[in-house]
């Protein structure tokens, strides 16, 4: 099981190459390390089962959060295309995908963002986060959040199944926000549903989540 990671939440022009690296080389690296370390006993006995801890950020890209995104996509497209050779050698892929999880490592992302320096972008930019964003994600997390027994319940599930899933996602509510892309391949209908929830309906979506 891969579970390893770290979080980051904020304005691009905020974060620096060098924390966008690290994040890489433990979200991303962390999975490539891991996977070279076990896949080569299994394929040699042909038969084991990789559990990899993923997000529903590796489905849809969520704003200001785009450097976590783009890890655990990383971690989605390296598995998809890991999952069929692995297959030939009897070793199953699974991808775990939560939404919010409540545990202390979303309270320290968000205490750190509270205390971060927005002075490199502007200040629009700034206020968006803070006042929408850092808002508005303490509401998802209180209405839409899962306890970390819910997603080890749900990864149990996924390494007890007989023929195991390539992905699995923890909660219904987030079905939806992924079912967006597959709708409309431009990308269009999934832009503009996210720019009216963020922009227009914000105030809706604070209410509906409380």
């Amino acid at each position: 099981v891969s579970n390893a990671g770290v979080g980051m939440a904020g304005p691009l022009e905020c974060q620096s190459l060098a924390a966008m690296q690290s994040l890489m080389d433990t979200n991303f690296f962390g999975l490539v390390r891991l996977v070279k370390e076990v896949l080569p006993d299994m394929k040699r006995r042909r038969g084991g089962h990789i559990v990899v801890i993923s997000s529903i950020m590796g489905l849809q890209g969520i704003v200001f959060n785009d450097v976590y995104a783009a890890s655990k996509f990383a971690v989605e497209g390296f598995c998809e295309s890991l999952v069929v050779q692995a297959l030939r050698f009897n070793v199953a892929i699974s991808l775990v995908e939560p939404g919010p999880v409540m545990t202390e490592f979303e309270a320290k992302l968000y205490e750190e963002a509270k205390r971060a320096d927005y002075s490199r972008t502007d200040p629009e930019t700034a206020d968006i986060f803070t006042n929408l964003y850092l808002r508005n994600s303490k509401d998802v997390f209180t209405s839409l959040g899962q306890t970390p027994e819910d997603i080890a319940e749900h990864t149990l599930r996924v390494i007890e199944a007989a023929r195991p899933p390539f992905r699995h996602q923890t909660n219904v509510a987030y079905t939806p926000m992924a079912a967006l892309k597959h709708a409309d391949p431009s990308g269009a209908l999934m832009t503009d549903a996210f720019y009216k929830l963020v922009f227009k309906y914000d105030a809706v979506l604070r209410l509906s989540l409380r």
